[in-house]
């Protein structure tokens, strides 16, 4: 983001805010408006983090190259997979 974006951001939050005033002016401290005023503070929050992250370095994302999807069959698994194969989560149980 840049920061004119950021700045149109924290503008808009401002007449927003004006609203959310007029409203709690016209319908007092009723539920609704108490929720668009957490929104509001919320939205506030993350604009303020949205332009810190403009000063902080950007991670690197791993290439793509490689990656393949794999299906996982919805079938049950042959049981002759598990044969003697211990059940480690359940204290060393061995099916016999």
């Amino acid at each position: 983001m840049t920061s004119s974006e950021i700045v149109e951001l924290r503008r808009t939050l401002g007449r927003l805010r004006q609203c959310v005033g007029g409203m709690r002016a016209r319908y007092g401290d009723i539920a609704a408006v108490r929720r668009l005023v957490n929104d509001l503070e919320r939205l506030d929050i993350d604009v303020t983090e949205l332009g810190e992250l403009d000063d902080a370095p950007r991670p690197r994302e791993a290439p793509r190259v490689g990656r393949e999807v794999v299906v996982v069959p919805e079938a049950p698994y042959d049981p002759r997979l598990w044969h003697d194969a211990d059940d480690e989560g359940l204290g060393g149980y061995r099916r016999t």
